[in-house]
């Protein structure tokens, strides 16, 4: 220990410039990188956006959350809109593959693709492939989707009950068209300039509302008929969204392990490549430094 410090006193320009070297690449590659860790939580990383936070709240279990005010259904509907999302995480032995045949799956049953995306297809390729499918094909496009994996992971389906609000945009869409066709009445009457342009301005506040009103039952009505399954796909199990049923599992803190060790591998090469490019900086200053310190202790 005594001739650690006496080299330190002695070199302290040396020991300074390889401290600054290190701690570059210390901040550079050991600090927390989020591209080398595996969320094994029981949902899908962050990758998968709002469906992934609605599978945090249902907790992989096919739990629907209940909110206690909510109001009361309404009863007196014949046919009631619901808008269905499944959520579907599949063991697969080719990611790609199975891909495309889900897109084409949709394809043929009268959907179509909303979003698909493939990540690192040369090693344990992971893929999210969002599709919309007609919800009377609903059943029918889950157990082909099943058949695709090897195995089924995790499966979620919930739905949303959009009636009431259905209803009640119609009820405030008949009073806005009521109260468009009373100002257009009053228009028709106007002699006066300013009550003219008040008037106006009204019947166009109120035609935007409308417009807005029947753009949303328009979503309602498009969502209620086309539903939408989120499909996550891996050839690693520990890759996917699920909720284990064993809290201790050997298998995945080997395979956790595993990965781990090859992670700190690839920042070992990388350090180890980073310092040789660099040896054309810090080399040649120890060098010097090196012969300076000899020449002064020859002189």
């Amino acid at each position: 220990m005594n001739k650690v410090f006496s080299w330190i006193k002695a070199n302290k320009l040396t020991f300074v410039l390889l401290l600054i070297v290190f701690y570059f690449l210390y901040n550079k590659f050991f600090l927390y990188h989020p591209s080398y860790e595996m969320d094994i939580s029981p949902v899908a990383p962050q990758s998968a956006g709002s469906d992934l936070s609605q599978m945090r709240k249902i907790g992989g279990l096919g739990r629907i959350p209940v909110s206690l005010n909510e109001a009361p259904p309404t009863t007196d509907v014949a046919n009631r809109l619901v808008i269905s999302e499944s959520y579907l995480s599949l063991l697969v032995s080719n990611v790609t593959e199975t891909q495309k045949q889900i897109i084409q799956t949709a394809e043929f049953l009268g959907g179509y693709m909303v979003n698909s995306n493939l990540n690192n297809p040369q090693d344990a390729a992971t893929a999210t492939v969002t599709v919309r499918v007609p919800s009377a094909k609903l059943q029918a496009a889950l157990q082909t989707f099943r058949g695709l994996g090897v195995k089924v992971v995790s499966e979620n389906l919930s739905g949303q009950d959009v009636t009431d609000e259905f209803v009640d945009n119609e009820a405030r869409l008949a009073i806005l068209e009521k109260t468009k066709a009373k100002f257009e009445e009053i228009l028709d009457n106007a002699i006066n300039v300013q009550d003219i342009l008040t008037v106006q301005r009204e019947i166009i506040n109120l035609q935007s509302q409308i417009d807005a009103v029947k753009g949303q039952q328009n979503y309602l009505e498009k969502s209620a008929q086309m539903a939408k399954l989120t499909i996550y796909l891996s050839t690693d199990e520990l890759a996917l969204p699920y909720a284990p049923s064993e809290t201790w599992r050997p298998a995945v803190i080997f395979k956790q392990a595993v990965r781990s060790l090859l992670g700190s591998a690839r920042k070992l090469g990388t350090l180890v490549i980073w310092l040789a490019v660099y040896s054309i900086i810090w080399l040649p200053i120890l060098l010097l430094i090196y012969f300076l310190k000899k020449r002064s202790i020859l002189k």
